[in-house]
């Protein structure tokens, strides 16, 4: 049935010189006169690219979605946006986050389309088209690429990213081979798909299912595995469905999501990235959603046995049952919620059943009992900084020491491997100049390598802080998100060796211990360092890029605009 009220038909409807430049440049392609009869118009918003390993196999998933849609009346159209390749991009995918949530909103505000698939996975692909998305507010639905197979190497499992910086550092340790260290770079990646641990590709993913935007099972079936297919099929179908209830994004997005989004990362283990993506969404949406809120997933039980936090793979997560078995597990704790499938987010626990309760521990027996993120505050971090206790070393989460201090990435490098470099097992290594404005873009360097000198005694953790992120893959004491930034003046700036830093996870804190009459005479001196950038997005984003407590998102893109397009192009 058609609906000549739909937002396509200001494109498609109109028996006039616009209605005829409108469709017949899109019947070149082959499309009939009947497609253009008032159904549902759905977009494919896709971030395939071979420059993105992680959403190689968004191609075929986007052949599967148009399949439902036209299956349910709909008529499908694909559409191409930034592609974030978090392992290929410099300096850092994150710098253009923002940027892809101004390609895919404008994309979908511009062009005659009732409603909108999001076809994303790698880390920042599924954030930013939802900021974008949300900021339109058209009924939406996300399909992830899903994560790759296992890695293999020497008959045992190895997982994407946790892996490489162990074998880094035993390399370093004399411990590993170089020869041995190449060989596992073959076995690590074996398939299409995002990270196989619990990364920020498969965090968000596993996010968004528990915040009902997604069809149940999407975070983790295999990228190559046919029932994603079978997913991506059902989706397009139900996206149509959606626009014939109109029912939108912020209909289906509430503060209750959002907390839900809280305790199903506590319960995964998930990604310290999901903090500033998930505040970037909420200001899109509208929805009040501060640091402060994820301590509501503090003493959540770690559930899910999966890497970085715990032994397995996402693979082995999917076939113990998945995030409809999470789900089951939170049960009470769970807000009530609505989905894309109308319903209340339960209705993704009904008649869930875990295959493998060492994958999926059930809450009588966790694999720790408190593994959400950490919000610490202190004179050292005015505005927070966060912590992630559960991939922690747990005697290093009480620390005072003094702090070995690198003021930029580039110094960092050039003297890590010192042998002749000040440190003990007990200094707090401290890097500065890796927030938003200036990296820019808050690159994922958090987790410092350990000195070299140390790595050979056998140290594997120090306390680590910094304004920057971290993988998602990776593991260790690191403090990040420290905010206000170096850059933008923040007490981390102020920050010398031999200064007395205090860490307590468990009181929130985090203390920079030096008396605040010296610290007012190190802030009249200090200054920024130039802008790396001084023209293009690079520098509207170091221009207008709010700090990592905000979500990182740019000043003039918070909110939302919905109204619709009046003016023609001819």
């Amino acid at each position: 049935m058609t609906d000549n009220k739909r937002r396509n038909r200001a494109w498609y409807g109109k028996a006039d010189r616009d209605g005829f430049i409108h469709r017949s440049w899109m019947k070149n392609q082959g499309f009939p006169d009947h497609v253009f009869d008032g159904r549902p118009v759905i977009g494919i918003c896709n971030t395939w690219s071979e420059l993105t390993p992680c959403n190689s196999g968004l191609r075929d998933l986007a052949e599967g979605v148009k399949r439902g849609v036209w299956e349910a009346g709909g008529f499908p159209v694909e559409f191409p946006v930034m592609s974030l390749g978090e392992t290929q991009m410099k300096p850092t995918a994150m710098l253009f986050r923002n940027l892809l949530a101004m390609d895919v909103e404008e994309s979908i505000r511009a062009y005659g389309i009732d409603g909108v698939v999001l076809l994303g996975g790698c880390d920042k692909t599924t954030p930013g088209q939802l900021m974008g998305a949300a900021s339109v507010d058209l009924p939406t639905i996300v399909v992830s690429s899903g994560p790759m197979l296992n890695g293999k190497w020497q008959g045992k499992d190895i997982g994407s990213g946790t892996d490489v910086w162990k074998f880094s550092e035993a390399v370093r340790a004399g411990e590993m081979t170089l020869q041995d260290f190449m060989a596992a770079e073959s076995g690590m990646s074996r398939s299409k798909g995002v990270c196989m641990t619990m990364g920020t590709a498969s965090t968000m993913a596993s996010v968004v299912e528990a915040m009902g935007l997604s069809l149940p099972t999407n975070a983790a079936l295999p990228a190559v595995d046919s029932r994603r297919m079978a997913l991506a099929h059902m989706t397009g179908k139900r996206i149509v469905e959606m626009v014939e209830e109109e029912l939108k994004l912020s209909d289906v997005v509430s503060r209750e999501s959002f907390e839900n989004a809280i305790l199903a990362n506590a319960a995964v283990g998930g990604s310290t990235n999901a903090v500033v993506h998930l505040l970037a969404i909420a200001g899109r949406v509208g929805i009040d959603l501060s640091l402060n809120d994820f301590e509501l997933g503090s003493d959540v039980p770690l559930l899910v046995n999966c890497m970085p936090s715990g032994q397995y793979l996402m693979e082995d997560f999917c076939y113990a049952g998945g995030m409809p078995v999470v789900l089951k597990e939170l049960g009470e704790m769970l807000r009530p919620a609505r989905t894309v499938l109308g319903g209340d987010i339960g209705v993704y626990a009904d008649g869930a059943e875990c295959w493998n309760e060492d994958v999926i521990r059930p809450m009588s027996n966790p694999l720790k009992p408190a593994a959400g993120l950490r919000v610490l505050r202190g004179n050292l971090a005015p505005q927070g900084a966060i912590i992630k206790p559960s991939a922690a070393t747990e005697s290093l989460l009480e620390h005072e020491a003094e702090a070995y201090v690198f003021e930029s990435i580039e110094d960092f490098k050039a003297n890590i491997d010192r042998e002749d470099l000040p440190v003990t097992k007990d200094t707090i290594l401290v890097l500065k100049g890796c927030g938003p404005k200036g990296y820019p873009g808050m690159p994922e360097v958090g987790n410092m390598p350990i000195p070299a000198r140390l790595v050979k005694e056998g140290v594997r953790d120090m306390v680590r802080l910094s304004d920057a992120r971290m993988s998602g893959t990776a593991y260790g004491t690191v403090v990040l998100h420290i905010s206000p930034e170096a850059q933008a003046g923040g007490t981390l700036a102020l920050v010398k060796t031999g200064d007395r830093i205090r860490l307590s996870a468990s009181e929130g804190s985090l203390e920079l211990l030096v008396d605040e009459t010296e610290l007012e005479t190190r802030r009249a001196a200090w200054a920024p360092d130039p802008a790396h950038y001084t023209r293009g997005y690079a520098k509207m984003y170091v221009d207008h890029v709010l700090q990592a407590d905000q979500g990182a998102d740019l000043d003039f893109l918070v909110g939302k605009d919905t109204r619709p397009v009046t003016r023609e192009s001819h």
